[in-house]
């Protein structure tokens, strides 16, 4: 869990810099506090290098965000109402700050995910800023400079070999950058969740309509949700059973990488939010998550604006990664079906994914349901999957136990010299390059 001060030259936090230092020193009191924190190994973060950087970003971007010098000082920067300077409206930048904490957070991700694709550790919660999600490769924005989890998953694929990366983004706001960085790369699963309000919801981009291109058709998956009356679990929970968990079975990672963004939860006023999601209700996303990739789950900080809120939701997470019993949504919450506005937008997500999916077919009755009334039937999906699942693996081996075997040759002396299995793990690249 790290971070670094970077703060607007007019010496600012929120409500007129809502993404600010503040916002790491509320989430590590409350898990030290709670207890929580003793239970973690913490790592010490590194700053991602300009090579690093550059596999999701130009070389341009990563020296005028990354380096230090000529390239930093080129920033076409603009005057803040507040004073300060920034590289938009929204996202302050500061010569001898930002370049640290955004090299800092994408290493602390990067590191974070490789330990967990390795074994070194079960899964992780990257408590990191500035966010990242909204970064593409040539254009920082949205509060973010380097896209902390695109850099991550796309390392997974170069360096360990990793061919089905999951990357789940339930951030309030759309993520553009991750989005745009993978649209053909079919190595990689971007869904999000997200407000879009016809694209009129920052950054506009995550309608249902965009599934991918080319070799990645079908690897994009978006619900963009409405926007008034607010959602909540009972919407954000439908999404989940019946299409996010769905899809993400058929997908069957080997790792979840999570831009986890907690400003749809109660207390984020438009547009930095304007939902009321449970801090429950995204630790039994997270949970949900944990039944993929044996466990190997990475959290990374994306958007949470209300410190309140925000150390509410990390803290159940942090206990969902733990395996700790977790306490439910709200009862009302969990007996109410989605939003007639909310379940019409569900609906044309599973419509738009259905040809390239065809778990969302099984599930597509449950959306409309409450989580208590769907309950039952996917539990018996769980049961009629572990089933077939079980089904599949006793016919392969009574197939193995009738397998006529040849008789072996009588030379072996060259097979045998050349019977190294071509399927070593990639050595690790020097990081320090």
């Amino acid at each position: 869990m790290h971070g670094r001060a970077r703060r607007c030259s007019c010496g600012a936090h929120a409500p007129t810099h809502p993404e600010h230092g503040g916002r790491l020193q509320s989430v590590w009191a409350r898990l030290c506090e709670t207890g929580l924190a003793a239970r973690t190994e913490r790592t010490r973060p590194r700053k991602a290098t300009l090579e690093e950087l550059q596999a999701v970003h130009s070389e341009a971007h990563v020296a005028a965000f990354g380096g230090r010098g000529r390239e930093a000082r080129a920033l076409r920067l603009v005057r803040l109402a507040c004073g300060g300077l920034g590289v938009d409206a929204d996202t302050a930048w500061s010569d001898a700050h930002t370049p640290p904490a955004a090299r800092l957070a994408a290493g602390a991700v990067l590191d974070l995910a490789l330990r967990t694709a390795r074994g070194d550790l079960r899964n992780g919660f990257a408590v990191v800023r500035p966010p990242g999600h909204h970064a593409e490769p040539n254009q920082a924005m949205g509060f973010c400079f380097f896209n902390s989890v695109a850099v991550a998953a796309k390392i997974l694929h170069t360096r360990l070999g990793l061919q089905r990366i999951l990357i789940v983004d339930w951030d309030v706001h759309h993520g553009n950058g991750t989005q745009q960085i993978f649209y053909e790369d079919p190595h990689v699963l971007y869904m999000s969740l997200h407000r879009h309000d016809d694209g009129n919801f920052f950054p506009g981009t995550g309608s249902v309509s965009e599934c991918g291109a080319g070799a990645g058709l079908g690897y994009t998956v978006n619900v963009a949700w409405p926007g008034s009356p607010p959602l909540a679990d009972a919407e954000y929970l439908a999404a989940f059973r019946s299409l996010i968990m769905p899809i993400a079975k058929e997908y069957n990672p080997e790792i979840v990488l999570v831009s986890c963004g907690f400003d749809a939860a109660a207390g984020h006023p438009a547009p930095l939010g304007g939902y009321s999601v449970s801090a429950a209700c995204f630790a039994h996303m997270t949970r949900d998550l944990m039944q993929l990739a044996n466990g190997k789950v990475v959290l990374s900080l994306e958007g949470g604006y209300d410190l309140a809120a925000m150390c509410d939701c990390a803290q159940e997470c942090v206990r969902a990664l733990l395996g700790e019993r977790l306490p439910e949504p709200p009862l009302h919450e969990l007996a109410r079906a989605p939003a007639p506005h909310a379940l019409a937008a569900l609906r044309a997500a599973m419509a738009a994914q259905a040809p390239h999916w065809p778990e969302v077919k099984r599930f597509s009755a449950l959306a409309a349901m409450s989580a208590l009334e769907a309950a039952p039937a996917v539990m018996a999906a769980r049961l009629g999957r572990l089933q077939s699942e079980r089904d599949a693996a006793d016919t392969a081996a009574a197939m193995a136990t009738l397998s006529v075997h040849a008789p072996a040759p009588l030379c072996l002396s060259r097979s045998a010299e050349s019977s190294r299995s071509g399927s070593e793990e990639p050595m690790e690249q020097d990081e320090g390059k």
